[in-house]
């Protein structure tokens, strides 16, 4: 049987500093389609503030997250937080519209992106910086020419990727260190598990997104039956499979409901078994 002490809680993002394996994403505090402010900003500040006093100290944003409102909701509600959590974010992305979706690796572009991403969260450094998207029409050193810059001048303590494959994390990191890499992962969908694979490897935080992903009917049985052996919700083993499948997992689940988030945040203290790990693993 597994407990606490067989999973770590924590990961040192850069080798250097500690945070929680169970962090926040900002994307749903949006409007329909990511487009737009929280509908209600009052209860979104509420949901940051109690994600903080639950223990997260690890949240997620980007500029293409309403677009910019995110980024000024975060900063409205975690300001005073600073000195206690990790705030990354992302840009590579523009929008026109509600659910467009538009990559954009111009290094003049990812530049002014930068600019922006320091002044709407007001702070002199971003701890983590992730490109959104690699742009097919431009070379990835290109685009990442004014990142480079950026941590020369303190601007960017550390840099991920996102939707990236081993390949290019190995030709990004000819040219700079990748602290992580953001991919779509969740029990159901397992497609990157190479990424994964090498990531742990090279000790690089993979940050899974869409986590909570439960999968078809037939996993849907196993998943039942395991949760109710803990009295937990099937979205709690999901996120537990998730923890117990590689250390270097951070968990980025967002909501934009206080009893989403604690359920979301209970989910630390279910450990499945190696057979019920196993078992879901194998449920294709």
């Amino acid at each position: 049987m597994n407990n606490n002490k067989n999973i770590p809680l924590s990961y040192k993002l850069g080798g250097e500093i500690e945070i929680n394996r169970l962090g926040y994403g900002g994307m749903q505090l949006t409007g329909a389609g990511v487009w737009g402010d929280a509908p209600n900003r009052d209860l979104a500040v509420r949901v940051l503030h109690s994600a903080v006093e639950s223990g997260v100290n690890f949240f997620d944003t980007a500029d293409s997250y309403g677009p910019h409102t995110n980024e000024v909701l975060f900063r409205d509600a975690l300001k005073s937080y600073y000195n206690k959590i990790v705030i990354a974010t992302k840009s590579g992305l523009e929008r026109s519209g509600p659910n467009q979706w538009h990559t954009n690796g111009n290094p003049e572009y990812i530049a002014s992106a930068i600019e922006g991403n320091l002044k709407r969260l007001q702070v002199e450094q971003i701890q983590l910086w992730q490109l959104h998207r690699v742009d097919p029409k431009v070379p990835v050193e290109e685009t990442l020419a004014p990142v480079i810059e950026a941590v020369k001048n303190g601007k960017i303590k550390y840099v991920g990727l996102s939707e990236v494959d081993v390949k290019m994390i190995e030709r990004v990191r000819k040219i700079i260190p990748v602290a992580s890499v953001q991919n779509l992962y969740n029990l159901s969908e397992r497609s990157w598990e190479a990424v994964l694979d090498y990531t742990e490897k090279n000790d690089i935080a993979f940050i899974p997104w869409y986590p909570l992903a439960s999968g078809p009917q037939k996993m849907q049985d196993k998943l039942n039956a395991i949760a109710a052996k803990y009295d937990a919700t099937t979205a709690q083993i999901a996120l537990s499979w998730l923890l117990k499948r590689a250390s270097n997992i951070l968990l980025i689940p967002g909501t934009k409901s206080l009893a989403h988030l604690q359920e979301n945040m209970s989910a630390i203290q279910v450990q499945i078994t190696d057979e019920e790990f196993e078992l879901l693993s194998n449920a294709f």
